[in-house]
Formats: C-alpha cells, sequence, structure tokens
C-alpha cells in the first residue's frame, strides 16, 4: 500500500512541476492560500502529502486534474470529509453546481462541516440566491467565527442583498484578523464606498497599492449595491453572480 500512495503521491508532485510556470494567478480563494513550489527533494511517501499535493494543485487553479488525483487517492486510501471538501470545491470551481451541493452536505455533522456551509453559500450567490448565500454564510461563521476568509464572504453577500448595515461587523473583523489578504482589502474597500466613506476607501486602496484595473471593478461593484434593496439581476434580467471572473473576492 505504501509503495503504491508513494507511485500516486509522485506523479501529482510531477504534474505541479510541469505546471508551475503555466498555473494561473488573480485574486480571490486561490491568493489568499500560500502558493508554494513543491521541492525537489520532499519526501513523497505519505497519506497527508499526497493530500498537501491536491491541495497545492488546488492552489494553482488546476481544478481538473486534482478531481484526478481525488479520485486515485479515494481509490486507495477510502473518502474522507478532507477528500470531500476538496472535491466539493473542485466541482464548484469547474462550475458543476448541483454536484458540488451535493458533496458539500456530506460535510454536515463532520470536522470541517463549516466549510461546507461556506460552499453552499458560494453557490447560493453564483446562481443569484443572495438570501440563501447569506442563510449559509451564517452557519458557516457560527461554526467557525475566526475565519477571516468566511467573514469576508459573508460582509459580501450583505451587501449583495442590500443589507450593507449587516455588512460591517463581518467585514472589520475579517479585516483585522487578516488585514494583508487580498479578498478582505478588496471587500474592505467595497464596503466603504457603498457605506459612503470614498476617502476612507481610497486611503485604504492606496495603502494596499491596489492598481487600476481593480479600483475600478470596485467602482464597479459598487454601484451594483443598493443599501436596502436586494439586487438579483442586471438590465439584462441575468442573476448576478458571485464568481471570480464578475468580482475577484467572492470565490
Amino acid at each position: 500500500m505504501k509503495a503504491r500512495i508513494f507511485s500516486l503521491a509522485t506523479t501529482a508532485a510531477s504534474t505541479l512541476v510541469l505546471v508551475a510556470c503555466a498555473a494561473p494567478s488573480g485574486y480571490g480563494l486561490a491568493s489568499d492560500r500560500a502558493s508554494a513550489a513543491v521541492p525537489e527533494e520532499a519526501p513523497i511517501n505519505t497519506k497527508s502529502t499526497y493530500v498537501n499535493l491536491i491541495q497545492q494543485m488546488q492552489q494553482k487553479g488546476l481544478w481538473f486534474a486534482s478531481l484526478a488525483h481525488i479520485d486515485a487517492f479515494e481509490q486507495q486510501s477510502g473518502v474522507s470529509p478532507e477528500t470531500l471538501l476538496m472535491r466539493g470545491d473542485a466541482l464548484r470551481q469547474i462550475g458543476q453546481h448541483d454536484e458540488s451541493a451535493t458533496v458539500y452536505r456530506k460535510l454536515m455533522g463532520t470536522p470541517v462541516e463549516a466549510a461546507g456551509y461556506r460552499g453552499l453559500g458560494l453557490i447560493a450567490g453564483a446562481r443569484g440566491d443572495f438570501l440563501q448565500s447569506t442563510q449559509m454564510l451564517e452557519q458557516a461563521q457560527r461554526r467557525n467565527p475566526t475565519d477571516a476568509i468566511v467573514l469576508s464572504d459573508l460582509a459580501y453577500a450583505y451587501m449583495r442583498a442590500g443589507r450593507v448595515a449587516q455588512a460591517r461587523v463581518p467585514v472589520m473583523q475579517a479585516s483585522q484578523l487578516q488585514p494583508g489578504l487580498a479578498k478582505v482589502q478588496g471587500n474592505l474597500a467595497l464596503f466603504l464606498l457603498v457605506d459612503g466613506q470614498r476617502s476612507q476607501a481610497e486611503a485604504m486602496m492606496d495603502g494596499a497599492k491596489m492598481p487600476a484595473s481593480l479600483r475600478e471593478a470596485i467602482e464597479r461593484e459598487a454601484q451594483l449595491v443598493q443599501p436596502g434593496h436586494a439586487v438579483v439581476a442586471d438590465s439584462a434580467g441575468v442573476p448576478l453572480r458571485l464568481k471570480a471572473s464578475q468580482w475577484p473576492f467572492s470565490n
């Protein structure tokens, strides 16, 4: 069995080394996690090491490749809450929301239940259901009240649901817990703008050295938020989604 795991993990490490230079980068969840190259001499001979390698694939945006390795790992070592979470995240990122939601629900009652609720909240937001999104993210926050990413996501969902006043506490908590995260900085700047604190927002963006393109994206997003009125569709009737392609700090 150890020899088999060694072989699978070595394959995963090879995949990471080959794509390291071409891996996509950007904002959102992937950029909030530390990205590290696989050490050339890393001892790849344990289950935990293989799980770490799959997680590194996901950090680099290799969602399809990670699914293949999750399948291989589970065939040899069985299903666990950890592999279910990685599978749910991968399925969500490639747009298979129904399948992803099914996996996230399997996390209820496990040690990573909070992550399951977060995933369900992001799926609801991607479908334009911001009421459901806030409800799921509130459940995640109750189970993991110091997670800056969950707090930032919840603040964003509140804003998109038109509940700007309720976004204040979670966005400020996130900014004090992990002030250096791009996701947290972006959602804080958005909150300050929609809350009428433009000078503070501009000072914060200046301090974070945000590029002009990102500042413009935040300005555009602020136009979609109307305090007290949930925004669920654009002028063409298309649901507004919590996706990195439209807003980089909610995925």
